[in-house]
C-alpha cells in the first residue's frame, strides 16, 4: 500500500458522511488534521477526490472509485476484527501434535478426549509417526510439540515429563509351556525363544536394546512396528514380546498373558511433551499442556 492506512480511513469517514465536521468528531481529530490527511493522500495519488462546498464536500468521479475499494477494504477488515474477537471468546485456537500409534493410543486418546470436550473450538492436528521423527518435526517448526517416550532431545527442544513406563517382556501361558516342554528353563527365556520387539528406530526398541542387548541373543527374531500387533502377537503364542506394562494390564490380570523374569528389571522411563524452546505459547497450547495427562 503506497499510501498511509489512517488516510484512508481518514477518507472514507469524509466520503460516508461528506462532512470534515462529522468525520473529525467520528475520528476525535480536528477539521486541520482531516483537511491536511485528504491534502497529502490526493498528492499522493495525484488526482482530486472531493470537490469542496459551502455545504461539505462531495466525491469527484475519481474519488467515487476509491472510496468503492476503501469502503470493501474496511468491510473486510471489520469483518476480521469481528471474527478474532469472536475467535478469542470462544478460546478457538489450533494445536499440531506429533506422537506415535502406540502413545497416542494408550495414552493420548483418553487425554486428547477430555480436552475436546473442554476445548470443543480448539482445531487438533495429529502426526503419528515415531518420536525420532515426532522431535525433528518439532525442530523445523512443522509441529508445535510431540508426545515422546524420551528425553534425550536437542538443545533446543524442551522435555516436559508428564508420566513414566515400564518396559516389560511377556507371553502366554501356552507358548512358555512349550519351551518347558522343549527342555527351556526361565533363565533360557530371552536365548531360547522367539523374541519379538519394534523395529530398531522405534524408543522402546531403542531403550531395551541399551539396556539388555547382551541378554538378547535369541536366532528367532521378529521385529515388529506396531505395538499392538505385538501385544496380539503373544496372546497366539507366537513368542516372547517386549511391550509395556501399562498397555497389557487386563492381560496380566486375567492371565492371558505372563511376565517374563529378567537378568534385571527395567526401570521406568519418562513420556511426555516435548516442544521448541522459542515457542509461541498460544492459551489454546498453554491449556493442552498445563492439563493433567492421567485426569
Amino acid at each position: 500500500m503506497i499510501q498511509n492506512l489512517s488516510y484512508y480511513r481518514i477518507f472514507y469517514k469524509v466520503a460516508k458522511y461528506g462532512n470534515i465536521s462529522k468525520a473529525a468528531k467520528e475520528l476525535y481529530i480536528s477539521q486541520p488534521a482531516i483537511s491536511k490527511s485528504i491534502r497529502k493522500l490526493e498528492e499522493g495519488l495525484e488526482t482530486t477526490l472531493f470537490i469542496r462546498s459551502s455545504k461539505g464536500v462531495k466525491l469527484t468521479e475519481e474519488g467515487q472509485v476509491l472510496f468503492q475499494h476503501v469502503e470493501s477494504a474496511f468491510s473486510i477488515l471489520n469483518s476480521g476484527e469481528e471474527k478474532l474477537h469472536r475467535n478469542l471468546e470462544l478460546g478457538v485456537g489450533h494445536i499440531r501434535i506429533g506422537v506415535s500409534a502406540t502413545l497416542c493410543k494408550y495414552m493420548l486418546l483418553p487425554y486428547l478426549s477430555r480436552f475436546v470436550k473442554q476445548n470443543p473450538h480448539v482445531r487438533i492436528s495429529i502426526a503419528c509417526q515415531s518420536s525420532t521423527d515426532t522431535l525433528r518435526m518439532i525442530s523445523e517448526n512443522q509441529i508445535d510439540l510431540g508426545f515422546v517416550g524420551t528425553q534425550h532431545v536437542d538443545k533446543d527442544i524442551l522435555f516436559q515429563p508428564v508420566r513414566e513406563i515400564q518396559d516389560i517382556f511377556v507371553a502366554s501361558p501356552e507358548y512358555l509351556h512349550n519351551l518347558e516342554v522343549r527342555g527351556v528353563n526361565p533363565d533360557e527365556y530371552l536365548e531360547k525363544g522367539t523374541l519379538m520387539l519394534l523395529d530398531k528406530q522405534n524408543q522402546s526398541r531403542k531403550y531395551i536394546d541399551a539396556n539388555l542387548g547382551n541378554y538378547l541373543n535369541s536366532s528367532e527374531l521378529i521385529e515388529i512396528s506396531s505395538m499392538d500387533l505385538l501385544i496380539d502377537f503373544a496372546k497366539i503364542g507366537l513368542g516372547i514380546a517386549g511391550v509395556i506394562r501399562s498397555f497389557v494390564e487386563n492381560e496380566l490380570e486375567t492371565g492371558e498373558l505372563v511376565q517374563i523374569r529378567l537378568p534385571y528389571e527395567l526401570h521406568p522411563r519418562p513420556v511426555g511433551f516435548a516442544y521448541k524452546k522459542s515457542a509461541r505459547f498460544t492459551d489454546a497450547l498453554q491449556n493442552f499442556i498445563s492439563m493433567k495427562l492421567d485426569g
